[in-house]
């Protein structure tokens, strides 16, 4: 039976006891594991979604999760954030412009969120895609500064590193540097976090390029566009749903990006 002994890193992770078997020989020992809380986000003191999240960076995710999912369009009309731990998880508050709020009341949706799957809870298939323009081509990203980045990116997953269950969103400038990284049990949240830190960091989204350590599924894409990023690049295979979305949007679409190779799917010509 595993058995909580204690809380480092604001609680993402905790150390439990665990019987390892090896060999045919079993041994007791702790080991890291990473935590998951029911998140609500709380519009206008209107309950809106609960997503299961890693307890960490969670004014980040709060504002990532409204940009990207186009309840507001720009930082400016959130107005506030608040908080708060409770008995059942944690409650984050957003006072977001009126305008925007009654516009997020005519398509409310009941999502219970999961790791897995950000697109279950959506009531109808008209809500998966956000009305917005195209992204312009004139970015170029060269496939060393690429190679850079991925070559760098092992050492900065704290919570991975420890755990082996949580996935990482990296925002990397031109050359290659990565300049911020948010890490989260599920992949969605971790960009999340990432757009909204990058978002209050006053980072240039249109210029560098995303990595994701999970594959690139259908609503990485879409948070993406709805962020101004045009170059998303994944460890993983993407799905087809994304790629064609990607190919819409004029994002350049990168699946298998490890092991000094990569796969472009979709607007090539910005890799050189």
């Amino acid at each position: 039976m595993l058995m909580r002994k204690k809380a480092v890193m604001a609680d993402a992770i905790k150390q439990y006891q665990v019987n390892r078997w090896c060999a045919g020989t079993t041994a007791v020992s702790d080991d890291w594991v990473a935590e998951e809380v029911p998140v609500a986000l709380v519009y206008n003191g209107i309950s809106h979604v609960v997503m299961m999240c890693s307890p960490q960076h969670l004014e980040d995710f709060a504002r990532g999760f409204t940009l990207s999912e186009c309840i507001v369009e720009h930082l400016h009309e959130i107005y506030d954030i608040q908080v708060s731990e409770l008995d059942e998880g944690i409650q984050v508050e957003l006072e977001i412009a009126q305008s925007r709020f009654w516009a997020l009341k005519e398509q409310r949706r009941a999502l219970a969120g999961r790791t897995g799957c950000g697109i279950c809870g959506k009531e109808s298939l008209q809500q998966m895609a956000c009305t917005l323009p195209p992204l312009d081509n004139r970015q170029r990203i060269s496939s060393e500064a690429l190679q850079q980045a991925l070559s760098h990116i092992n050492s900065q997953q704290h919570l991975f590193n420890k755990t082996g269950s949580v996935h990482a969103a990296a925002w990397c400038d031109p050359d290659g540097t990565i300049a911020a990284l948010r890490e989260d049990v599920g992949r969605h949240n971790a960009l999340d976090k990432l757009i909204g830190h990058c978002l209050d960091c006053a980072h240039e989204l249109r210029e560098g390029m995303l990595i994701m350590t999970s594959r690139a599924s259908y609503e990485i894409v879409q948070k993406a566009a709805a962020s101004g990023i045009s170059v998303v690049a994944a460890v993983s295979g993407p799905t087809g749903m994304a790629i064609r979305l990607a190919e819409e949007m004029g994002i350049t679409l990168i699946g298998f990006a490890r092991n000094a190779s990569l796969c472009v799917y979709s607007h090539p010509e910005r890799i050189i």
